[in-house]
């Protein structure tokens, strides 16, 4: 049976609507900190969508018309939900071990050698069932609401095979069809060499290209293409070859860029007009220059760099300054950052970063947005948008960083429905 309309709701009441209503363009420069804010705001929904947004007092006559069920939000902040653009959502089980041999000093190459690493997680998805990665992923879809986001992008890339990989797509693909929240499939095709093609890199590219990526197309298994384009991982040339051939079949390419270090993966991006570079750790000021020319959304995820203990951060100021697209995610995922709380990682943009409370919001959600495609209907409280939105417990939006690692989310609407209430 096909679900019911939800309810029209009338949100009253709050501090600080934090509308980021604008123009259909993702926010560069001073544009980043523009919040749209209406103090004593509120706003109604009509099904899925918003109706009206406004001052409280201005809405309540439609609202008692249209019988709206009152939420007060009591002097609260209330903002569009969060979109994580970068998330690893499908794995097996942790890298606890991991982490313990690192904070007892071994490298990231030692571990990998002693069978840690990416090489780890692919075992436990090959040993895995599709249920119990999906019993997983669902528990932290859960995790992801309670903390406010609504709309994340989930790559495969935990398979190594391609068998596996196209067993973690169809599992994003079954998530997708149940969760309330919106999910955003990407093939993360060229992620680690398999232990099993060592020393054969440009065969396994090979049947990237030739097998995975026109499977994962013919059974439209994923929106998005990505590679992992590094000195440890694979060249400008393999994820060239890569990116195109998915390009090709419809995919939209995005890149792990110039993390660990830089390989000319940023520039990469730009000549491909991919949706986003990630990452961006070792970049120069001329790839900085490259990408504020560019529609290439910069995605800087500082919870990797926190968990990995690395004394420096991506250089946001120097990337809004220059009028790049700047946007903020989780890069949840096992083995170098489990955290899939947005509101942290606003604290680290803060601290670590420099960025301002408002960019900070605002690259976590309208530019997160644009990243995925998806501005014309997230990342903004606008009528005619889905009624995407979360209730957090502060007055003031500045006081969401500001009080690190704390859950301030209270209740977050999907489509117009209540997904999740604090009790």
């Amino acid at each position: 049976m096909p679900r019911s309309s939800p309810p029209s709701l009338f949100f009253r009441n709050a501090a600080q609507l934090l509308t980021l209503a604008g123009p259909p363009v993702p926010r560069r420069g001073p544009a980043l900190g523009e919040l749209g804010i209406l103090p004593h705001g509120g706003l109604l929904t009509e099904g899925e969508v918003i109706l009206r947004v406004g001052r409280t007092r201005s809405l309540e006559r439609e609202a008692l018309r249209r019988r709206a069920e009152p939420i007060d939000c009591a002097g609260r902040v209330v903002m569009p939900g969060f979109v994580d653009s970068h998330t690893h959502l499908v794995f097996a089980g942790s890298r606890v071990n991991d982490y313990e041999l690192r904070l007892r000093g071994k490298t990231y190459e030692e571990i990998t050698l002693g069978g840690g690493g990416i090489q780890s997680s692919a075992q436990k998805v090959r040993k895995a069932s599709a249920h119990s990665l999906a019993q997983q992923a669902r528990w932290f879809l859960n995790e992801f609401a309670a903390h406010g986001t609504t709309t994340l992008e989930v790559k495969s890339g935990y398979g190594l095979e391609i068998a596996q990989e196209l067993k973690i797509l169809r599992v994003i693909r079954s998530l997708q069809a149940e969760s309330a929240l919106d999910l955003a499939p990407t093939l993360l095709a060229a992620h680690a060499l398999p232990a099993s093609f060592r020393g054969r890199r440009a065969e396994y590219v090979k049947a990237l290209v030739e097998r995975l990526i026109p499977a994962t197309a013919r059974e439209k298994l994923a929106e998005f293409i990505d590679c992992f384009c590094d000195r440890a991982a694979f060249s400008v040339g393999d994820c060239r070859y890569v990116l195109t051939a998915g390009r090709e079949l419809g995919l939209l390419p995005r890149l792990h860029a110039e993390q660990l270090s830089r390989t000319g993966a940023a520039r990469l991006a730009v000549e491909l007009g991919a949706a986003s570079a990630d990452h961006l750790d070792q970049i120069s000021g001329a790839d900085i220059r490259a990408l504020a020319r560019s529609n290439v959304v910069a995605t800087l995820l500082p919870g990797s760099n926190f968990h990995l203990g690395l004394p420096f951060y991506p250089a946001a100021r120097q990337l809004i300054s220059a009028g790049a697209v700047v946007a903020l995610a989780t890069d949840f995922n096992p083995g170098s950052s489990p955290t899939l709380n947005m509101q942290f990682i606003l604290s680290l943009a803060c601290a670590q970063m420099r960025m301002t409370p408002a960019e900070a919001i605002a690259a976590a959600t309208t530019n997160g947005a644009f990243a995925l495609r998806r501005s014309a209907r997230v990342g903004s409280i606008e009528t005619g948008k889905q009624a995407d939105l979360i209730v957090l417990d502060v007055n003031d939006y500045r006081e969401i960083p500001y009080y690190f690692a704390v859950n301030h989310c209270l209740l977050t609407v999907k489509r117009g429905r209540i997904i999740y209430s604090r009790p």
